[in-house]
């Protein structure tokens, strides 16, 4: 009897030292799918498709709850990319949601107090500044999601879209708008 036992325990401990092993080796961080969708969203953590950011978003369209056209940034080449991404039809920008030109911020410089609230809205950090002092735009990183400008007391922010020239000329007609209807 008492052989019996130990041999069951034995047994126990190999099998539970086994799947501890395999729950290290083998575990999965997150869903793979909702990570390659987070890949081609623009980053601006915006909130203008209704989620927090681009990662929620990203979760929620893996899911199924989302659709692929809410987000503004990400314009018609967004939605494409997604398209191919889950082997869906592109669709239309959704109700809310309409596409944006590239824009960037830009401070008048006469006006800036120095208040740094723009600074804390701002989540790529691309407002450099310090308090009491004039803060500017880093153009470079502004991804154009237009969330510092509800915080600035003196209204001395604004959003100017980006001039088209060669380097950010996007074709005008969604791709899908050219494909004959089935």
């Amino acid at each position: 009897m008492l052989a019996a036992l130990l041999a069951m325990s034995a047994i126990a401990i190999v099998l539970g030292a086994v799947l501890g092993y395999s729950a290290i080796k083998f575990r999965v961080d997150g869903n793979p799918l909702a990570d390659k969708i987070d890949a081609v969203l623009p980053q601006t953590q915006c909130g203008q498709c209704g989620y927090p950011g681009c990662r929620p978003y990203a979760d929620a369209i893996a899911n199924g709850e989302a659709d692929i056209n809410l987000c503004p940034p990400g314009g018609e080449e967004g939605i494409q990319k997604l398209a191919e991404l889950l082997g869906v039809e592109p669709k239309p920008f959704g109700s809310d949601a309409q596409p944006k030109p590239k824009s960037v911020a830009f401070i008048d410089e006469n006006t800036c107090i120095g208040c740094t609230l723009c600074i804390q809205a701002c989540p790529v950090d691309a407002i450099s500044g310090a308090a009491k002092q004039m803060h500017t735009i880093i153009a470079a990183e502004c991804t154009g999601c237009e969330l510092c400008l509800p915080p600035c007391p003196v209204d001395c922010i604004s959003m100017l879209p980006l001039e088209e020239n060669v380097a950010n000329w996007k074709w005008k007609y969604p791709v899908y708008a050219l494909r004959p209807s089935k």
